[in-house]
């Protein structure tokens, strides 16, 4: 596909672009960490050790050289610019699962996740995996009730729970004691 046309389309972005753009952003990155580390402190700190920022001042300052190291190349780097990154087709594909994630990222703040996860994972099956909507409401509750077991019960770590989750965390913890779980 170095021509820029592929079997899916044409090329919608090429592979210099995305390691500019990546190397930009990790640049950014790394001046927030560093500039927070020196916020913290960085230095080491006498009969204590080293300070909060030490370390990520640190790992700040790898992640800022090895970022301008990839910028530095991917400039220069004039036959990445014919390589195809992605086509509109493929974007389209990716798409179609990350839009779904942002919603239930948010479904999660205001349903909880016991509820959004169940829905999540049914429709997701429903929709990509042309399962019986039964189906994968049936695995969704399961999932969610095996991490419920696990964080709530066993491990004492709550989730997220909004409105529709919490009248149900007491039924489901007595249910599960009942159990012996």
């Amino acid at each position: 596909m170095s021509d820029g046309e592929g079997p899916e389309g044409p090329r919608l972005i090429s592979i210099r672009t995305m390691d500019i753009v990546v190397a930009l952003l990790m640049l950014g990155a790394a001046a927030v960490v560093i500039s927070d580390s020196l916020r913290l402190g960085m230095g080491w700190q006498e009969n204590e050790g080293p300070r909060a920022g030490y370390f990520p001042f640190y790992i700040g300052v790898i992640l800022a050289v090895s970022s301008a190291v990839n910028l530095v190349r991917a400039v220069l780097d004039t036959k990445g610019g014919t390589k195809t990154f992605t086509t509109a087709p493929a974007l389209l594909q990716v798409l179609a699962v990350l839009i779904p994630l942002g919603i239930y990222v948010v479904a999660v703040a205001f349903i909880g996740i016991y509820i959004a996860s169940m829905i999540y994972m049914a429709l997701f099956m429903w929709h990509f995996g042309k399962y019986p909507i039964w189906r994968g409401a049936l695995i969704g509750f399961a999932v969610s009730a095996v991490f419920f077991l696990m964080f709530e019960i066993w491990f004492l770590v709550p989730l997220p729970k909004g409105p529709l989750d919490e009248p149900l965390v007491p039924i489901v913890a007595d249910f599960f004691k009942l159990l012996g779980l």
